[in-house]
């Protein structure tokens, strides 16, 4: 064996016991996953949204912690019509256990998928006697299952009341935790560390460093007018929205690390009328918060340019919602006790930096570390190839009860993670 698969620590009895017990639920998991991925719970979906919050109130009261809806506020989008409108969330839900523990630790994931209902990937299939096929089994109902079973783990062990815990569970991460992400950031900052149960890779590597990500619309109007008649009294916003969109392209390779997607242009209607609505909306990702701000600075910079079209008048909506989370120390021992815990189940944990974001950012933006990639094995998330291992569900459910059991043991130092944050 070699030393980087030698165990970090040696388990004993009690909590081998622990890990038995998980095995054992190996099958109900399976079954769990099953019957949730037939829920549509597409982010736009109010009610699949709280039929699947009614199973997972169901499903985690087993742990006897105190479940609560949480109410969150409304955001803001631009409509088609260049209408400023509120974006209504059904409530998150939260599962809050011994909150005077000495160890606090958040526990995050969220039951909203990218499929609405209709979208003709409604039911689970299996492809082989290891892989599941259907929508939410890996992102994250799958993560959702192994989260609960590592909590029961951790209530079934002698060391329990030494971790206190809240679990968020949100029905808007899919769409970018607009309503949720100050909650996030709540239980974060009450929090030594955080865990979050979005998929890993199907050879089981984890996300490590992510970029941060921003959403914008710029809303261009004009003046409408005859396209023959009188097409030099009209303002065509349009055009100022592409010359927007042409300009904001450009900024792509100016910093590394930095990228711009132009990924939509609304308004518009009769080829005979100036358009007097054009709507650009693109997407933002950084790797730091110097970079951030660098972008703002662009944006504003060509903002400026269009409100000096004649007749254009440009308004920016939306933001930053989730900042960088880069590999900082915190963050890193994090990983080094992923790491440690999986070497005690054989299991050789890795890890790769991603552009891609998910509530870990939330979570570090309060200062805390987080491992954000703790759920099942899968692939093809966002896609109806989506796929579970469902080997993979006892497994990371046992890596995740090691963690706990760590912590709560003292073998891991949630308070010490916090203070490098």
């Amino acid at each position: 064996m070699s030393e980087r698969n030698k165990p970090a620590f040696d388990l004993d009895a009690r909590e081998k016991n622990v890990l038995d017990w998980v095995d054992g639920r190996a099958d109900h998991m399976i079954g769990t996953v099953k019957r949730w991925s037939n829920i549509n719970s597409g982010s736009r979906n109010p009610d699949g949204l709280e039929a699947m919050r009614a199973e997972l109130t169901d499903a985690f009261s087993e742990t006897g912690a105190e479940i609560t809806p949480v109410e969150l506020a409304p955001s803001q989008t631009v409509e088609l019509n260049g209408e400023i409108t509120d974006i209504v969330y059904t409530p998150a839900m939260k599962v809050s256990q011994r909150p005077d523990a000495p160890i606090r630790i958040v526990l995050t994931g969220h039951h909203d998928t990218v499929f609405p209902p209709g979208a003709g990937f409604d039911e689970w299939r299996l492809l082989d006697d290891d892989t599941i096929n259907g929508p939410g089994v890996a992102d994250m109902k799958g993560g959702l299952i192994v989260m609960l079973n590592a909590l029961l783990a951790l209530e079934r062990s002698p060391w329990a009341d030494q971790v206190g815990y809240d679990v968020m569970v949100s029905p808007d991460e899919e769409i970018g935790s607009l309503g949720s992400g100050p909650k996030l950031m709540e239980l974060g900052a009450k929090a030594h560390v955080g865990m979050t149960y979005e998929p890993a890779l199907a050879d089981g590597s984890l996300a490590g460093a992510r970029k941060g990500s921003g959403n914008f619309s710029l809303l261009c109007k004009g003046r409408a007018a005859h396209a023959g008649r009188e097409h030099h009294l009209g303002r065509n916003a349009i055009v100022a929205a592409a010359e927007f969109a042409t300009q904001l392209d450009r900024l792509n390779g100016q910093r590394e690390n930095v990228t711009f997607n132009v990924s939509r242009i609304d308004g518009g209607g009769a080829p005979n009328v100036v358009p007097d609505l054009g709507i650009c909306r693109f997407n933002i990702r950084v790797k730091t918060e110097e970079e951030a701000v660098w972008a703002k600075g662009e944006i504003a910079r060509i903002l400026a340019v269009i409100n000096e079209r004649d007749g254009i008048t440009a308004e920016l909506h939306g933001g930053f919602t989730r900042p960088p989370k880069p590999m900082s120390p915190a963050n890193l021992r994090m990983f080094e006790w992923t790491r440690a815990a999986g070497s005690t189940l054989g299991l050789d944990i890795v890890w790769n930096d991603t552009g891609g974001v998910c509530e870990g950012n939330n979570l570090w933006a309060s200062g805390c570390p987080n491992v954000d990639t703790l759920g099942v094995r899968g692939a093809d998330i966002h896609s109806d190839r989506e796929i579970a291992k469902l080997s993979s569900f006892a497994e990371r459910a046992k890596l995740s009860a090691v963690m706990l059991m760590a912590f709560a043991r003292g073998r891991f130092d949630a308070a010490e993670a916090r203070k490098l944050s």
